[in-house]
């Protein structure tokens, strides 16, 4: 139970990364609050975890939206002790073809929610309480067509070190995760590929992982847990690479 009484709220809450991190800090705990756009998914999320979750469909790049769950949480449990800015998206698009829409849907939902969900959350954290970042290990790498996620992803990382300064005096940690290659069905959907794609992608890409193999959701989950738990406590202002070593040899073509 290391996380036993801490109340925490993850955004993009209702599947893949966010779903799984909601079930560890339960397993562990926490009362947890998810957020997504999709409240049917919300709903089959809590109600597989079953106990010790709330939720509330948000859209976290809207600050009112953000608000509301803040109020929600406050009004039933008077504080937050985590706070996992989780949700997400992005996709392979050329730098010629990026326009101005696809911009702001990239930009608004990883950075700006990122801004707005920690805004909206402040008030109700105190001293000791952590905030986590789900950045991306291809912050670290140069993948082509893939610069705006990637430029999205390398400004939340940004953030673990200007709000650890920024929040040092009310001794809130800032630390971002960055997953490795983690399929799941939101991931592959987005990146335009088909199941069956997916499944022969990875094959591949396991191939050229120190750890042999790509990654799962629980692995995010297991660096969720300690980068919550106070076992964490003196570990501040860092982005932890959750990703088999893929980036300790990069380059290789993915």
């Amino acid at each position: 139970m290391r996380l036993q009484g801490k109340v925490a709220l993850i955004t993009g809450g209702g599947t893949g990364i966010g779903f799984e991190i909601a079930k560890y800090y339960v397993k562990e705990g926490a009362y947890v609050y998810i957020t997504g756009r999709r409240e049917n998914k919300l709903q089959e999320a809590a109600d597989a975890i079953g106990s010790n979750v709330g939720y509330m469909a948000a859209d976290v790049s809207d600050l009112d939206d953000m608000k509301k769950v803040a109020d929600k949480i406050k009004a039933e449990q008077g504080h937050v002790d985590i706070v996992m800015c989780n949700a997400g998206i992005g996709g392979y698009v050329a730098l010629t073809d990026i326009d101005e829409r696809e911009f702001d849907r990239v930009m608004k939902t990883n950075v700006l929610g990122s801004y707005f969900t920690v805004q909206a959350c402040l008030p109700l954290m105190g001293e000791g309480s952590t905030i986590i970042l789900n950045t991306s290990v291809t912050a670290s790498l140069g993948l082509p067509n893939f610069s705006l996620y990637i430029a999205a992803k390398s400004a939340m990382k940004s953030f673990t070190k200007t709000w650890t300064n920024e929040l040092r005096n009310r001794k809130i940690r800032v630390n971002a995760i960055a997953p490795g290659i983690i399929p799941t069905p939101a991931a592959g959907g987005e990146l335009g590929r088909s199941p069956e794609e997916e499944i022969e992608r990875q094959k591949y890409r396991a191939t050229l992982i120190p750890a042999g193999k790509v990654g799962h959701v629980s692995d995010i989950a297991n660096a969720a847990v300690y980068l919550g738990s106070d076992e964490s406590a003196y570990v501040n202002g860092i982005e932890l690479l959750v990703d088999g070593g893929l980036a300790a040899i990069y380059p290789v073509k993915l």
